[in-house]
């Protein structure tokens, strides 16, 4: 290969990688606020590629997310290279099409092309392989170079607690790391614990007149992320206050956790007549959860006090097939489960009974749009932890936990069953009706509309 290329002998490069810039734009769509799969996708690579490239880089790009200068030939230059090369077009000529010197193109042609036959033979995908290469220039990183760096970082990060008196507290032993992050609901190692920011700041005062013992946070929280920089134990990042193994991009840290929920389908923007409770066919809903992910929809109208509750069995193949990350919702509630079991209950009574309805802030009713549609009731979303904006609801539901206590499988009830217990609520006298049962105060105002109906076409 010396002789052939000039270059010294390379390890093979085996199956063609993907392109850096394919990774760059990857990146790209990660700063958007996407996930590792969804951005893979976007840029035509297999979730396994994307997952892989997220975890190794810790979420952090670094140079990835700048562009290759022009002054480098693109991938897209080298192919055009390859194909002119194969019909027999000359180095100037080639040159002179992709606006580049001959001397570029020459020695592309000599340094990058593949050997594996004997002989020279151009083809891109290897030629970027071998460009990119020659192009690392990994720097040493400050923490593998300056050794007593190292051992003040990691004995705060990961030095044992002491009491006052300098005796030595083990504390619990945490779960073997795995690179996830930290045990969920599990024990964590006790140790100092100190942020790189704190590191960082605290070692000017310990070593004013040593500029060798510096180092900046970031420094410190990029030998921790990033694989294969080779300063601190990846384990190390358990030690962190959050134990989080990657770093989060800003744009996923600052995403809307309801984007479901939009403007104008907030509660504030929910008609004035629904805070008169004079008018019956405004109601407030949420769910009951269970053990094992079951759940009960309830359903209560404002001004009568009604009750209905919204039977919502599993899915085919729940607990049979094996969870899939984003996979369909077989527990019941799903988004499309919820809206169409909320359409079945919508019609069972007069439509002069549906006229709105506030919801709590889960996602089971994230396919609101579609149900407000297909049933013609406007659904609203309460504002965030804040339970009092749907005080009907969460009072109808302290009643039914005595039916149905929390941390009990509420899947094993069929729909008679549930029905069962709202009529008994809707037959319980209530003081706010003037001891009359919800269902009484229901049927009145059914009557009254009737009446008045007969009144005005008579």
């Amino acid at each position: 290969m010396l002789k052939l290329t000039g270059r010294g002998a390379m390890r093979s490069p085996g199956a063609p990688s993907l392109r850096r810039e394919t990774e760059r734009l990857f990146w790209e769509q990660i700063a958007t606020g996407i996930t590792s799969e969804k951005a893979a996708e976007a840029v035509g690579v297999s979730q396994a590629v994307g997952t892989r490239w997220f975890r190794y880089r810790g979420g952090m790009p670094l140079f990835m997310s700048n562009h290759i200068s022009g002054r480098y030939l693109s991938f897209a230059e080298r192919e055009e290279i390859g194909l002119l090369q194969a019909q027999s077009v000359g180095v100037r000529e080639i040159a002179r099409r992709l606006g580049r010197s001959p001397s570029t193109v020459s020695r592309e042609l000599t340094r990058n092309a593949a050997t594996r036959s004997g002989r020279l033979e151009y083809r891109a995908s290897v030629a970027q392989w071998k460009a990119e290469l020659a192009a690392k220039r990994p720097k040493p990183a400050k923490l593998v170079t300056n050794l007593p760096l190292r051992h003040y970082v990691q004995e705060r990060l990961e030095g044992k607690v002491h009491n006052a008196d300098g005796l030595e507290i083990a504390g619990p032993r945490q779960a073997p790391f795995k690179g996830r992050n930290k045990p969920h609901r599990g024990d964590r190692k006790w140790v100092n614990g100190w942020s790189p920011e704190q590191i960082a700041n605290r070692l000017q005062i310990d070593f004013p007149g040593d500029e060798s013992m510096r180092i900046s946070h970031e420094a410190i929280y990029q030998a921790l992320y990033i694989q294969g920089r080779g300063a601190l134990k990846r384990d190390l990042v358990s030690c962190l206050r959050t134990g989080r193994a990657l770093r989060i991009p800003r744009a996923r840290a600052q995403a809307k956790a309801w984007a479901h929920v939009s403007e104008d389908v907030m509660i504030s923007n929910r008609p004035a007549e629904v805070e008169g409770r004079a008018l019956p066919g405004h109601w407030e809903g949420d769910l009951i959860i269970g053990l094992n992910r079951s759940a009960i929809g309830t359903l209560v109208e404002r001004s009568t006090r009604y009750t209905m509750l919204v039977h919502l069995p599993r899915e085919e193949g729940y607990g049979l097939t094996p969870r899939v990350k984003n996979g369909p919702a077989l527990a019941g509630y799903g988004a499309v489960t919820m809206a169409n079991a909320l359409k079945k209950t919508v019609t069972s009574l007069p439509a002069q009974l549906w006229r709105s309805l506030t919801w709590d802030r889960g996602k089971e009713l994230s396919d609101h749009a579609r149900f407000t549609i297909e049933s013609g009731v406007k659904v609203f979303f309460a504002d965030p932890h804040s339970p009092w904006q749907r005080g009907t609801n969460e009072n109808t539901n302290g009643l039914l936990r005595q039916y149905f206590p929390k941390g009990t499988d509420l899947s094993r009830w069929s729909a008679q069953e549930i029905q069962a217990v709202a009529n008994t609520l809707n037959t319980r006298p209530r003081k706010t009706l003037g001891w009359k049962t919800p269902i009484e105060a229901l049927n009145e105002y059914l009557k009254s509309v009737q009446q008045t109906r007969v009144a005005t076409t008579g």
